[in-house]
């Protein structure tokens, strides 16, 4: 067609017509879900959290996704070359794919107890001949122990690394460190693998969010810890119903002799489809391959502008934190004193949420808290205006 009749085409071709190109039509527009729905999108401020789908996965994820949606594979093929990628990348003996950290945690627990004696794993949660008790610092028993209860263990709480070894006994299956509370108890990660190493019982570590730094994919491996549990779909912008769990090849193969594929287990309802076994990978590579310095100087600029910005409002003040293990990227708090402004914080979260764009952030009793680890490409100047918008209405 010349441009001539093109343009002559266009101008009298009905609202939504397929325009002919080498004897085919155009392909019709791609439903956009969002709006078809009525689901209102927003701009994530606030982080990875599960109840705001936690982050977007990498262009590299989704090809690598549809790539494999194509083909039928053996599942447990997937997980065999998946898991040895993964695992030379985490430093690790053996790693898997789970359907999240959660499921990490159940199916390395469940590895841990059974071994890879079939009848006591499809007697699982009744733990008739099996140890049944796991030691957790008191400062570390959050509701995450629940993973490790699904199993059917008893969870013992002890504080000092005395009590820890005067604990051990025939029952002890194994020890349980959660990263994210690591600055709150008494015993550390080296005297918690030491302790397990002289008594010959398995560590685990939950380090769920606790990525970045890079370095901690292969860190607690690299110290000894015998399984370390990871979500997928936080920093690493994976499937957010994907995880990791690696370790000692032993109990990587014990622990999924009670997942998918395998029924009749109390990790048939984890399952993982081919699509997230190789999503997850794909994020990991791409993950690894970062200039992290550069994304951290760029995370730095971002919310000292947004700070700036925030500030042009008298009575604010701003604090840029980095929490030292989960989340740990820089989180810009914003405070007011209701006497110099009215407006409360939460009236403010409000504001932003039911804005043109919409905006997500936190917000406690001194005023709100934000990170830009999870915004797109220029949504940090849009952040920065919203809130010293709302901020100038208030009196």
């Amino acid at each position: 067609m010349k441009r001539r009749e093109l343009l002559k085409y266009l101008s009298v071709a009905p609202a939504g017509a397929a325009l002919p190109l080498g004897g085919f039509a155009m392909p019709a527009p791609k439903k956009d879900y969002i709006t078809e729905l009525g689901l209102r999108s927003f701009i994530n401020a606030a982080g990875t959290y599960t109840a705001m789908t936690a982050s977007l996965m990498y262009p590299e994820v989704m090809e690598a996704i549809n790539a494999v949606s194509k083909s039928y594979v053996m599942l447990d093929e997937v997980q065999d070359k998946v898991g040895e990628r993964i695992a030379k990348i985490c430093r690790a003996e053996a790693a898997t794919v789970t359907a999240g950290c959660w499921s990490a945690m159940v199916l390395g627990t469940a590895g841990v107890l059974t071994g890879t004696d079939p009848k006591k794993i499809a007697q699982l949660p009744r733990l008739d001949g099996m140890k049944s008790v796991v030691l957790v610092q008191k400062s570390h028993n959050s509701g995450y122990v629940h993973a490790l209860t699904n199993t059917g263990v008893r969870i013992v709480e002890i504080e000092t690394l005395e009590e820890l070894h005067n604990a051990i006994n025939e029952q002890t299956a194994m020890l349980w460190f959660l990263n994210a509370h690591a600055n709150l108890g008494k015993i550390s990660h080296e005297e918690w693998v030491a302790a397990g190493k002289k008594h010959g019982i398995p560590t685990m570590i939950d380090i769920a969010a606790d990525v970045p730094p890079v370095e901690n994919l292969w860190r607690f491996n690299e110290m000894g810890f015998d399984l370390v549990c990871i979500s997928g779909g936080k920093a690493l912008r994976g499937p957010q119903s994907a995880g990791i769990l690696m370790g000692r090849k032993d109990l990587i193969k014990a622990a999924r002799l009670s997942a998918p594929p395998r029924g009749g287990t109390i990790g048939r309802g984890m399952k993982v489809n081919k699509e997230e076994i190789v999503g997850m990978l794909a994020a990991l590579e791409k993950y690894v391959s970062i200039d992290h310095d550069k994304e951290w100087k760029d995370w730095m600029h971002q919310v000292e502008y947004i700070a700036a910005q925030a500030k042009q409002r008298k009575g604010i003040q701003t604090e840029i934190v980095i929490p030292p293990l989960a989340n740990h990227t820089p989180t810009l708090n914003i405070q007011w004193s209701t006497g110099d402004i009215s407006l409360k914080p939460a009236e403010l979260q409000l504001a932003l949420r039911n804005g043109a764009p919409s905006i997500e952030v936190l917000a406690n009793d001194k005023g709100i808290s934000l990170t830009v680890f999870m915004l797109r490409e220029g949504e940090y100047k849009i952040v920065a205006k919203r809130i010293l918008e709302e901020l100038k209405k208030s009196v």
